[in-house]
């Protein structure tokens, strides 16, 4: 009997390596096949760790302007759905990875939100939409025994941007800068659309052409052609 493939997919990887390089993509999921970790500045980490430290248990009054009314209710906790079953898709697809924080609304409902340093404008964070939308759907939809929560009203991104170093004598300093929260629409007809081309691209017996900007691919044709 042949055995339908069930795809891990990561939250990440619908914000960068699906529209960085299909092929990538393409390797890691379907194959095992990852590309090389580059690792991740500590200072981010460091970052990202103090604000979800500050914010634990605090009113979004208290977080930035504009943000739904509510309460951090959980931060980086692993999340898992049920395989996603998609019509015309004989493969079907999870979703797990481990999200920023959800807030519990006063209207009721959860949002989801990510936090970032740095400047986010409107093409970047629509290139987060998806990421978000897949923590919500993996809330709502999860697996036995994991991490839900629904219904996930709102998506957002919660935006630090430093604008200044001050320092503080006797050896101190710190980063100065500002919150800004970005609101992004939930549309689940666009999110599934994008896991159909996921599963479209993943069913192929052979992986898809490289993107011709993906560094890391022109790297390894280049090391092909030379045979270095």
């Amino acid at each position: 009997m042949e055995v339908v493939p069930n795809f891990k997919l990561s939250p990440s990887d619908f914000g960068f390596l699906w529209t960085e390089c299909k092929r990538c993509f393409y390797l890691k999921v379907a194959r095992g096949f990852p590309r090389p970790d580059t690792g991740f500045p500590k200072i981010f980490n460091v970052i990202d760790r103090q604000m979800k430290e500050r914010f634990t248990g605090k009113r979004t009054e208290d977080m930035a302007p504009g943000m739904p009314a509510g309460i951090v209710h959980a931060s980086d906790e692993w999340v898992e759905s049920v395989p996603l079953v998609r019509p015309g898709r004989a493969a079907t697809a999870f979703i797990r990875g481990i999200f920023d924080t959800v807030l519990k609304l006063d209207e009721g409902g959860y949002a989801i939100v990510d936090f970032k340093t740095s400047t986010v404008d409107g093409r970047q964070a629509a290139k987060y939409s998806c990421q978000l939308h897949a923590y919500a759907v993996a809330l709502e939809k999860s697996a036995a025994r994991k991490f839900g929560l629904s219904p996930v009203t709102t998506l957002g991104l919660l935006v630090y941007e430093p604008t200044g170093f001050v320092t503080g004598g006797a050896g101190t300093a710190r980063l100065d800068g500002r919150f800004e929260w970005l609101e992004i629409e939930r549309d689940d007809e666009y999110f599934f659309g994008v896991v159909d081309e996921m599963l479209a691209v993943l069913e192929r017996p052979e992986p898809p052409d490289a993107d011709p900007d993906c560094a890391l691919c022109r790297y390894r044709e280049a090391s092909r052609r030379t045979g270095w």
